[in-house]
């Protein structure tokens, strides 16, 4: 389909999909209020281990060519303020490096790239593989290049920059990585899994001071391939491309898309699971994020009983990317974990008031940053369904729309089990009750959410009845889930009352069949009137704004328990 095809630039405006943040792309919701149950807790253990150095660089050996760019770092000897106030034109001025990773983490001692048990390391250093055929651009985020990357636009037109992100030659300096985590896979311990069709090619610092991964996803087989053939095709990969980018013009934490290359290397896949192997075509996607340590990382540390590393491991991750941690406090590990909780249920929440179904909540899919990460069969519902099920796979529908809040206890809990060898009594007690809170950091963050969808301000004690009830006639007439809310944003009150709705709003105008729907209109008029000196004007800028933030988290875990 894309031969000749010409690149696509994408400089979305914001917010990414016009005035509306719920707009065009459909997003329904799912789960109504009183139907979230959290699982019970369980308490297990965890593990790890020590530091190697990377005193062998001169001597390894990969598929990947080396690109020779010259040093840039960000530091004051290059004239900080000078460099800020242009992009790099040519990849000759711009540089990658993973020092920050591996002088701290150790990395694994077998240097040779084949699938393999891995022990007593974070990482494997891994060279991507360069493809066969042909490889041409077809998609580059212009944002991400120029406010992310320091990179000017016309950089993407050069060879280099198409043999970087194709995983084609490695920047000079820079030692491309793959990442060792496990997972519970559909509440199942599945052991190592790791990276196996992603390589970590380096760091960037940017004109900000912002630290940003930069990682290669379908550029060829690592020691944690498994079976698979460590590519990625068109298909999939232009749907990440296209979903963290608007996930991200959403105001929903994720990884963002740089690049998305295709090449004519065939590549067979079973596109609808039933035996019937076809030819695509491979495809690399280069994927940005502050860090790619998922709830993951530290799982496979403590079933491998690697304590050390795992204690090693978590002081990096704070001291790098919590820095309202005290890394030197006794109590670091659970003011760690009161972070993490909180931010994924926000995380969720938003997921939830999008209606974006992640498809594969498995705890090795699970950022400990919080953002949406590792993008596979997930899906915006349309007809408003809380057993919405983007993953063909999920046979027990596991990770259904409506699940998805549930989902978040189960990984956090095994995210507790993973720290518990590193917590005294006390911390795990501490740590317990922190856990016990995230449905009601869950629900006020939904909440918040959904009374913006509504236009609602202030407080009322029906508030969740009124946005449970839309929801439930939502689910009975099958109303489209982003639609309702924007044509909810579009239509006057006065229409409502006269319960006149115009056929151009057709979601509204299915809602309007049940026959429920005048009681839920005349309590929600009943409560807009509440919203003093309000207009529909105003109402409708509420409603199709950005998400609003989030209460500030308790500053200590002893606030949760209270």
């Amino acid at each position: 389909m894309l031969r000749g095809a010409r690149r696509t630039v994408l400089n979305f405006p914001s917010p990414f999909l016009g005035e509306n943040w719920t707009q065009r792309i459909k997003f329904p919701f799912c789960c109504l209020i009183w139907r979230l149950q959290f699982p019970p807790l369980l308490l297990l253990g965890v593990t790890c281990h020590a530091v190697v150095g990377s005193l062998w660089r001169p001597s390894l050996q990969g598929n990947a060519n080396l690109l020779h760019l010259s040093r840039n770092r960000s530091n004051p000897e290059q004239g900080y303020c000078e460099r800020g106030a242009r992009l790099v034109s040519s990849l000759d001025f711009w540089t990658l490096s993973s020092e920050n990773l591996i002088a701290v983490l150790p990395t694994d001692p077998v240097k040779e790239n084949y699938v393999r048990k891995v022990k007593n390391c974070v990482f494997s250093i891994a060279f991507p593989t360069p493809f066969q055929s042909r490889v041409r651009l077809v998609a580059v985020s212009k944002e991400v290049l120029e406010d992310i990357l320091d990179l000017d636009l016309s950089v993407s037109e050069t060879d280099d920059f198409i043999q970087l992100v194709s995983g084609g030659k490695i920047v000079f300096g820079s030692i491309p990585l793959a990442h060792r985590y496990g997972g519970h896979q559909f509440g199942i311990w599945a052991d190592q899994l790791g990276d196996g069709r992603a390589h970590l090619i380096g760091i960037y610092m940017n004109r900000q001071g912002e630290k940003w991964e930069l990682q290669l996803k379908g550029s060829g087989k690592t020691p944690y391939s498994r079976n698979g053939d460590g590519r990625a095709i068109l298909r999939s990969s232009l749907r990440e491309f296209l979903c963290s980018e608007a996930m991200h013009y959403l105001g929903i934490p994720t990884s963002r898309a740089a690049s998305l290359v295709v090449s004519d290397d065939v590549v067979w896949r079973d596109q609808f699971y039933n035996g019937n192997l076809a030819k695509e075509r491979g495809a690399v996607v280069l994927r940005v994020a502050k860090s790619w340590f998922r709830i993951g990382s530290l799982e496979i540390l403590t079933h491998s009983g690697e304590l050390d590393l795992l204690r090693m491991l978590l002081d990096f991750i704070i001291q790098e990317y919590f820095p309202l941690v005290d890394v030197k406090e006794p109590n670091r590990y659970v003011d760690f974990f009161s972070i993490v909780v909180f931010e994924t249920a926000q995380l969720i929440a938003l997921w939830m008031s999008v209606g974006f179904a992640h498809g594969v909540c498995n705890t090795d899919n699970f950022s400990l940053l919080s953002i949406t990460i590792d993008y596979g069969p997930f899906g915006f519902m349309e007809a408003y369904n809380p057993d919405f099920v983007p993953n063909t796979s999920d046979d027990e529908r596991r990770y259904k729309i409506g699940n998805q809040a549930n989902i978040g206890m189960f990984n956090l809990n095994k995210l507790l089990q993973a720290l518990n060898p590193l917590l005294n009594p006390r911390q795990k007690q501490l740590a317990t009750q922190i856990l016990k809170e995230y449905p009601v950091l869950y629900y006020t963050r939904f909440r918040e959410l959904f009374k913006a969808k509504l236009g609602l301000l202030g407080k009322s004690e029906g508030d969740d009845d009124l946005i449970a009830f839309l929801l439930h006639l939502m689910e009975k007439t099958e109303a489209d889930f982003t639609m309702t809310f924007r044509q909810l944003s579009e239509i006057t009150q006065s229409q409502l009352q006269e319960l006149v709705i115009p056929q151009e709003f057709w979601a509204l105008k299915m809602i309007s069949k049940h026959k429920l729907f005048p009681a839920w209109v005349s309590q929600y008029l009943s409560r807009l009137k509440s919203n003093i000196s309000d207009s529909d004007s105003e109402r409708r800028k509420r409603m199709t704004g950005p998400p609003p933030p989030a209460s500030s988290p308790p500053s200590f875990p002893e606030a949760f328990c209270s």
